[in-house]
């Protein structure tokens, strides 16, 4: 009987740290906070931040630029036995981007109700008739990446609200 891979929390909670610095870069450009490293072998290959008004492309989220990143440093579209650390769970472009790039595993943050494509409104990553699978992990750092989207939506509803009046 094959044994279960060890998952690390500390390591997870490492690399999301990681990524909530990327995020923390996108909210001081004032984009939608999200940030994402890209983990093989205990390395990080990648990091990102979404840049989708900085780009003016609608497909420049964290998750995807940090993929890109990682395919460039592996050399191969291939990134089986990485691990996609990302601070917000990843909406349904971004996790059919992780099937076809077959990464091993998913850690987020903060999931999304809404529109999440990694277990909360749908799970595009274990999708059963896709030809890949991904192990899932959410809610590492929930906090501290929830609190940062909140303030920064906060914020734009405030700046909204004031020109309003």
């Amino acid at each position: 009987m094959a044994e279960e891979p060890i998952i690390d929390l500390q390591s997870d909670a490492h690399f999301m740290g990681e990524a909530l610095r990327q995020a923390r870069h996108a909210y001081a450009a004032g984009e939608v906070p999200v940030g994402a490293v890209v983990v093989c072998g205990g390395r990080i290959m990648a990091r990102a931040f979404n840049q989708v008004e900085l780009l003016k492309d609608a497909t420049a989220h964290a998750e995807m630029l940090a993929l890109t990143q990682a395919e460039q440093a592996v050399g191969d579209w291939r990134l089986n036995g990485c691990t996609l650390y990302v601070t917000k769970e990843p909406c349904p472009m971004c996790a059919g981007a992780v099937v076809h790039v077959r990464l091993a595993r998913v850690v987020f943050g903060a999931p999304d109700q809404k529109g999440g494509g990694a277990g909360s409104a749908m799970n595009i990553l274990q999708h059963p008739t896709l030809n890949h699978r991904c192990e899932i992990t959410g809610g590492v750092l929930e906090l501290e990446c929830r609190e940062l989207l909140r303030r920064f939506f906060g914020e734009r509803r405030a700046e909204r609200e004031g020109s309003a009046g």
